[in-house]
């Protein structure tokens, strides 16, 4: 039965992709993975962790791995300020938040306004992509958590569920 309903709620999310920015450039995550946006709050250094893995916090006595997108995608850290946030995800069981610039909606996108990524684009983050949508002539890049997450996940054997 919970499986029944879980299947319903994903059902109702297909399609919605929580858009984010860094730097002009906005990415989306299917919303199902989303969890909630919370505000950046004190983040505990780990040491031995890349560098892209800024720390830990604590949610409501869960320790979660934050990760700063920028740096995963290869460009410099920065500032934070009042539109830096972290967006909770789940991604096999394991909850992550990710150091974004800032949110921007929930966009809806039909599977006509998605393009394959290139092939022959291999760098600064476009290895996670999963596909591109063109939206009211707005390019979003939206990222393939299985693959955004693949290394982590494996390190992650440490980080509770």
């Amino acid at each position: 039965m919970a499986e029944m309903i879980t299947n319903g709620v994903q059902d109702d999310l297909n399609g919605k992709y929580m858009t984010f920015y860094i730097e002009d450039t906005v990415y989306g995550i299917e919303l199902f993975h989303v969890m909630e946006i919370i505000q950046v709050v004190a983040i505990t250094p780990v040491p031995n962790v890349p560098d892209y893995i800024s720390g830990i916090i604590n949610l409501r006595g869960k320790i979660v791995p934050v990760i700063n997108v920028r740096v995963k995608f290869g460009q410099p850290a920065k500032e934070f300020d009042d539109k830096t946030c972290i967006i909770v995800i789940e991604i096999e069981g394991f909850r992550v938040g990710l150091i974004v610039d800032g949110v921007s909606e929930v966009a809806t996108i039909s599977n006509g306004q998605l393009a394959d990524p290139p092939e022959h684009v291999a760098s600064g983050g476009q290895q996670y992509l999963q596909s591109i949508a063109n939206v009211g002539g707005r390019v979003i890049l939206n990222i393939d958590c299985n693959r955004f997450f693949q290394s982590d996940l494996i390190a992650a054997g440490s980080f509770e569920r």
